[in-house]
């Protein structure tokens, strides 16, 4: 039987990763497979957030969402995240 625990196993690596400047981060896109940094994405700010598409093939990379007291994140167009230690 494979043993696991549950994802509070994961604060340590999470927060060690999401405290970097994320816009120096490298992306690949699941649409078109361009990498480039987060940085270079087309932000749209006219959404109840911001929607971050890609700036090769226009493909939603990520959208943020500020609800107050929660922010949600989706990174579902993105297939990989590189970031430099």
């Amino acid at each position: 039987m494979t043993h696991h625990l549950d994802g509070n196993v994961l604060a340590g690596a999470l927060s060690e990763i999401f405290t970097a400047d994320v816009t120096t981060a490298r992306g690949r896109c699941a649409g078109c497979g361009r990498t480039s940094p987060l940085a270079e994405a087309m932000v749209f700010t006219d959404a109840p957030g911001l929607v971050a598409r890609c700036a090769g093939c226009d493909q939603v990379l990520a959208t943020f969402v500020d609800a107050g007291d929660r922010v949600m994140v989706s990174l579902a167009g993105l297939s990989a995240v590189e970031l430099r230690r």
